[in-house]
């Protein structure tokens, strides 16, 4: 299973936070699937970080060796999440998570995660 995971579940799986449910932990830590992250939602957490809106404990280049550490796949954003961004129906206002369904819609893509606007979309979810 190729899963892409939201932004919120990367963090809270590196952080061994509660909030991730214990299906979507599971689903992450088996290794037949396969664990994407976008550069989308690396882009985001740095941003929350410059911002003071996000806490990572030991910093942003150990959350990039955390994402290393643990193989997770760093998924690019290409001209194919373009033109689907584009036809994409507006229910999610968030810029990141849009991309993030895009690049599942595109990709064939499980997205991990608790957002029920993200689960309105034509895409598979898990949590």
């Amino acid at each position: 299973m190729d899963l892409l995971l939201d932004t919120h579940s990367l963090n809270w799986f590196l952080n061994g936070d509660e909030k991730l449910s214990d299906k979507a932990k599971t689903m992450i830590e088996d290794p037949t699937n396969s664990k994407i992250v976008s550069i989308a939602s690396i882009w985001e957490i740095a941003i929350k970080i410059s911002l003071n809106k996000f806490k990572f404990p030991k910093g942003f280049n150990h959350f990039l060796d955390m994402v290393e550490d643990n193989g997770f796949e760093i998924l690019p954003i290409t001209i194919g999440h373009a033109l689907e961004l584009s036809t994409l129906k507006f229910i999610h206002r968030d810029p990141f998570d849009r991309l993030l369904n895009a690049q599942c819609m595109a990709d064939k893509f499980i997205i991990v995660t608790k957002d029920d606007n993200i689960k309105r979309y034509n895409i598979e979810s898990v949590w």
